[in-house]
């Protein structure tokens, strides 16, 4: 295994810090040992797994290509009605009328799942959320879209500016069920992300997504969510199927304390879907190991300031910076502090700087913000004018590196 660390600032240029250093040591720890790195092999054209306290990528394939979500678009739909009880616009007692529309294309009739809402009938936000994430009903799914947006198109739109706001960079969304709609797409990883800020911003919420079943107009339904049958510690999130995309998953499981969340999709059955979830999960639980690298406000590296009062500001993560690497791995890793520099002085404590990018061979297993430790206030006028000259002098040395290397 070997390491590689860089401190990036403008155009690719950084001033090395010693705490890169201890970065670059602190990785080679990892190794001694080292055997034939483990692999894993999945049918699944679109397939992630990540570590939900670390944000490590475990597994990756096709994980930025773009796919119809199906059911799983849902989970961005209880994304928007977590967020307005959040906000105080809504409470589990609000009510929402089931409309033609949601009652016959998302009920039985419509040819998918259901919750078998009746028509006209006003059903409670608690019971109708029940309806959307256990039974996956579209009934549910289309009346809670038009009773906050007016109508599903509209909250469509909200949909996708809601995940530009939550980190969802490339995903699309046109409707609240997740039906056939030539722009709504996904990724693997956006996914992956919705389900960590499900999880981590709505806990209480969250639960809903373990229960096993739910009885509405005196149907029972089982949770579509075959992990949650299993003895892997399995607790959410949701099943998807269009024939378009195939049969996926976006599921979440915590053993040991350890919580893993991965999505699959593309695949060909529902029996292949369950099994390749359940054997992506257990591979995850069994084949790595944690391995922090620094604590939570310890310097992880130095970024240059501009015209400050000191020439550089430690970074520093608000979390520990921790790892999952393969037991007995032999991929190389990388580190990598990314920042557009140097910065400008005035620099105030805890304004986010860069991020720390760590990879593991091909995958990148780690990407974290990194932070100012402290307040850089603006420098005298002559250490300004010094700055400025330095400035000067390095951008014309690096023009001429540029000129010359365009000339060789």
């Amino acid at each position: 295994m070997s390491v590689r660390v860089v401190l990036a600032g403008r155009n690719g240029a950084g001033r090395a810090a010693v705490s890169g250093l201890v970065l670059a040591a602190a990785l080679s720890l990892f190794a001694a040992g080292s055997a034939l790195a483990q692999s894993f092999q999945t049918a699944a054209p679109h397939a992630i797994l990540i570590d939900a306290d670390s944000g490590s990528v475990l597994f990756e394939k096709g994980a930025d290509e773009l796919f119809s979500p199906a059911s799983m678009a849902k989970l961005m739909t209880t994304e928007i009605v977590f967020n307005e009880i959040r906000q105080g616009r809504l409470t589990m007692e609000s009510e929402f009328q089931i409309t033609e529309d949601a009652w016959r294309r998302g009920g039985a009739g419509g040819g998918g799942s259901s919750m078998f809402a009746q028509l006209n009938s006003r059903i409670k936000l608690s019971d109708l959320l029940r309806g959307l994430i256990v039974q996956s009903g579209n009934d549910a799914a289309i009346a809670i879209g038009e009773g906050i947006a007016g109508s599903e198109e509209n909250f469509g739109r909200m949909m996708t500016a809601r995940a530009r706001e939550i980190g969802l960079t490339r995903s699309t969304f046109r409707n609240a069920t997740g039906y056939s709609a030539p722009d709504q797409k996904v990724t693997a990883r956006d996914l992956a992300k919705l389900a960590l800020h499900l999880i981590e911003t709505y806990p209480d919420l969250y639960k809903i997504f373990a229960e096993r079943e739910f009885t509405w107009n005196k149907i029972k339904q089982q949770n579509r969510n075959p992990l949650l049958t299993l003895d892997i510690g399995a607790d959410g999130l949701k099943t998807g199927y269009l024939e378009e995309s195939g049969y996926g998953l976006t599921g979440s499981a915590v053993q040991s304390g350890q919580r893993l969340i991965m999505v699959v999709s593309g695949l060909k059955t529902a029996r292949d879907r369950a099994a390749e979830s359940r054997k992506l999960m257990e591979w995850g639980f069994r084949a790595f190991e944690p391995r922090q690298i620094f604590a939570a406000g310890e310097t992880v590296a130095e970024a240059s300031v501009y015209g400050g009062a000191a020439g550089s500001v430690p970074l520093v993560a608000k979390k520990a910076v921790r790892v999952l690497l393969p037991r007995g791995s032999g991929d190389k890793i990388s580190a990598r502090v990314v920042y557009q520099g140097p910065l400008v002085a005035p620099v105030a404590q805890g304004r986010e700087i860069g991020r720390l990018r760590i990879t593991r061979g091909d995958t990148q297993a780690l990407d974290q913000p990194l932070y100012a430790a402290d307040t850089v206030e603006a420098g005298t006028l002559p250490q300004r004018a010094l700055d400025a000259a330095w400035e000067v002098g390095t951008g014309l040395f690096r023009k001429a590196f540029e000129k010359a290397g365009a000339k060789s």
